[in-house]
């Protein structure tokens, strides 16, 4: 027998009630770093079906960059996210480099490289600390923050800014990211001081028996799965998928580093999927910072002229990244910009299937959501 009681279902069988009915989260939670509303649809506290909605961070970026010189078009990408909003001023110099054939010179080329991987290390060690917040270890949270300070450092001393460091500049680099003898032996120093300090962390986090047992065979998500849904970036390889955009990007190809892979898909692979990433970027750093090539930082010598739709691809912290436009009389036309969050979103809600409530918001920050960069575009629909 089935009946209805306040909006929720009962089902009778053999003695045993079985409550359907949904709950809310947000859209603000006290789990949650941005606004989004999540929808759990669950039986006796198992979650059975989950729906996450985005919108409330709208700002229309692309809409604003119609019509604007390339160069100021640029600059305002960074403020898609202020995580990987080195990322975003990258992918979109990219695209007008390509659009008119402009060569960067080889040392802008490494340090930008350099400033992907400070943001890939200090967007990971967040990562590391929020999910630690949501597991509610603050020791382990604020132990991860502090190290992450000397990486914001680092980017401070490139950019003038621990957000949003205006570093790549249409032909390169802009001249305060070059960096001299005694600021590049301090990179050097704080990747040894990272490494130590992450590699404690990482052993301090393993061996305590509450945190694995909470985060071991939680929000699982097959490579299947992971496939089906186009899952970008670390919570694919956390399904033990070996793919990472870098290796198809020409700025990569000087370096040595290795596809890192985690087996299972669970909050326990991705947790240890970022922290194992750690040590490769702080390898590529010391790799441009030991064989930094001398030379321009930035060349000027282009002109601008009409182009067509040029589309680029990066992997930025959370994945594959996608900025586009054409060029007209100097303008930037027909923006369209993609974050992986926009991909990673059907493995945010998936992995929360099968658990119950109280791991539901685990299962999404296990994914590394970033909603706030998500929300550029809106999609009408005729009634």
């Amino acid at each position: 027998m089935v009946t209805k009681i306040d909006g929720a279902t009962t089902c009778d069988k053999t003695e045993r009630q079985v409550f359907e009915t949904e709950i809310n989260m947000g859209t603000v939670h006290p789990a949650a770093l941005e606004p989004y509303r999540v929808r759990l649809f669950v039986e006796d506290e198992i979650v059975k079906d989950a729906e996450i909605t985005v919108g409330l961070n709208h700002r229309g970026i692309e809409r604003i960059m119609e019509g604007l010189p390339v160069e100021k078009a640029n600059a305002l990408t960074e403020k898609v996210c202020g995580i990987c909003s080195n990322g975003h001023i990258y992918n979109s110099c990219r695209v007008g480099e390509g659009a008119l054939g402009i060569e960067i010179p080889e040392r802008a080329v490494y340090l930008r490289v350099l400033a992907e991987e400070l943001e890939r290390l200090h967007s990971h060690m967040l990562y590391l600390g929020h999910g630690s917040e949501v597991l509610c270890h603050e020791t382990f949270a604020m132990r991860i923050f502090y190290i992450r300070e000397s990486v914001m450092d680092l980017l401070y001393m490139m950019g003038g800014n621990r957000v949003q460091y205006g570093i790549s500049v249409l032909g390169g680099v802009r001249p305060r990211a070059d960096l001299n003898l005694k600021e590049q032996q301090r990179v050097l120093d704080t990747m040894d001081y990272i490494d130590e300090k992450v590699a404690d962390f990482a052993e301090r986090f393993i061996a305590d028996p509450m945190v694995m047992h909470r985060i071991t065979g939680t929000g699982e998500l097959s490579q299947k799965q992971a496939l089906d849904l186009h899952v970008t970036g670390p919570s694919l390889r956390a399904t033990g998928y070996e793919y990472d955009f870098r290796t198809e990007m020409f700025e990569y190809e000087p370096f040595e580093f290795d596809i890192i892979t985690q087996d299972g898909g669970d909050v326990r692979a991705n947790i240890l999927m970022r922290a194992t990433e750690i040590f490769e970027s702080t390898k590529i750093i010391r790799q441009v910072i030991k064989n930094l090539p001398k030379g321009p930082i930035v060349t000027r010598d282009w002109d601008l002229v009409d182009s067509p739709v040029y589309k680029s691809y990066i992997e930025v912290p959370r994945g594959v990244c996608y900025h586009s436009y054409g060029l007209e009389d100097g303008k930037v036309r027909h923006s369209i910009i993609r974050t992986p969050s926009m991909s990673n979103i059907g493995a945010m809600q998936e992995s929360c299937i099968g658990h119950p409530i109280q791991d539901a918001q685990l299962a999404i920050v296990s994914c590394d959501p970033c909603f706030t960069c998500t929300d550029r575009a809106i999609q009408i629909i005729k009634l």
